[in-house]
């Protein structure tokens, strides 16, 4: 309780203490009796009701939080040109009045769900998308009064303005700007292009009527319920063609494995075979080399002696000539029996 409210509470008080000894008064007139001393209390309860009661009517405290527009019929245009900030003023009794108005943010929320929005019911906004679609959007307008402006904002609006401008603008420009909008695009790849183009319009609108806003809210956006089955069944659609295509990929890494198994042994046969075929020109090649060099070694003698050697042991007679140098082929010297 601050104190105008004491002071009107005291005059309250007075005030009926005086009514209470004006009604004695004239009881005890009607009885004939003095009243001399019940005047003097009635007067001076009277004054003390006025009194506290103009000053109670003078004070006015603002609150931390607030602030006060003066009504009054004493200026030209009836409102004091600077309010009022927080803390103890004072205005003339019975000729001027306040208007009180908050400094902190205000939020307003316009949500299909009863308890949410500021208003009763499914208070969500309809709109009609660019590709035809109905959409319902739940948003939140945070704002403040501006303090620098706030006797313009009582001229133009008076106290009304959350009702008569914030729901209505917020309302409005929601609506044209997502109309500009395919709902596809307002669900997903625009969504933040048409929330930050909804802020813009709202800041410069509410700057003009003496407003600040501080944020805009995109809370949910909901679709009808055709349009939601359809969404639903193109979406499974979509789920069933990517897992086709994933067996389709898996099929043909399946396939590719085996191709590169098959390349592999292949490969494996081809360096096999040229290895083979190495080995044997290498083998050739050194038997060639082996005949060569046995050639190169060959001499009569040489050639006489593995000759003998080739004959024994079946041989039981030699002949050799006297007068030749070489070993002349052997007779037959079996004999038939």
């Amino acid at each position: 309780m601050n104190i105008s409210s004491l002071l009107q509470g005291i005059a309250s008080f007075a005030w009926i203490g005086f009514i209470g000894i004006l009604v004695a008064i004239s009881m005890r007139a009607t009885r004939k009796q003095p009243v001399g001393g019940l005047s003097t209390a009635a007067i001076v309860l009277l004054v003390a009701a006025v009194l506290l009661t103009s000053i109670g009517a003078g004070i006015v405290f603002v609150e931390p939080d607030e602030l006060a527009v003066v009504v009054t019929v004493l200026g030209e245009g009836g409102i004091r040109p600077e309010p009022l900030d927080s803390g103890l003023h004072w205005i003339v009794p019975f000729a001027e009045r306040v208007e009180r108005f908050p400094k902190t943010n205000q939020n307003y929320t316009m949500s299909s769900v009863a308890d949410e929005g500021a208003q009763n019911g499914d208070d969500s906004i309809q709109v009609r998308t660019k590709d035809g679609q109905q959409v319902y959007i739940d948003a939140s307008v945070i704002y403040a009064v501006d303090p620098l402006k706030v006797v313009q904002l009582y001229s133009t609006w008076r106290s009304n303005y959350e009702d008569q401008f914030v729901r209505t603008q917020a309302r409005g420009i929601i609506r044209d700007v997502a109309s500009q909008y395919g709902v596809e695009e307002i669900v997903s790849t625009k969504r933040e292009e048409m929330a930050n183009s909804i802020t813009d319009q709202l800041v410069t609108i509410f700057a003009e009527n003496n407003l600040i806003l501080r944020d805009f809210v995109l809370r949910n956006i909901r679709f009808s319920d055709e349009y939601a089955a359809a969404v639903e069944q193109k979406q499974i659609a979509e789920q069933q063609a990517q897992q086709a295509k994933f067996v389709v990929e898996q099929r043909k890494q399946e396939a590719e494995q085996a191709r590169q198994v098959a390349q592999g042994s292949a490969d494996a046969a081809v360096i096999a075979a040229e290895g083979a075929a190495q080995a044997r020109l290498i083998q050739a090649q050194a038997e060639a080399e082996a005949n060569r060099l046995l050639a190169e070694s060959l001499t009569p003698e040489l050639i006489q002696y593995q000759y003998i050697l080739n004959l024994a042991p079946g041989v039981q007679t030699i002949f050799i000539p006297s007068d030749q140098q070489f070993i002349l082929p052997l007779p037959d010297t079996t004999t038939t029996p």
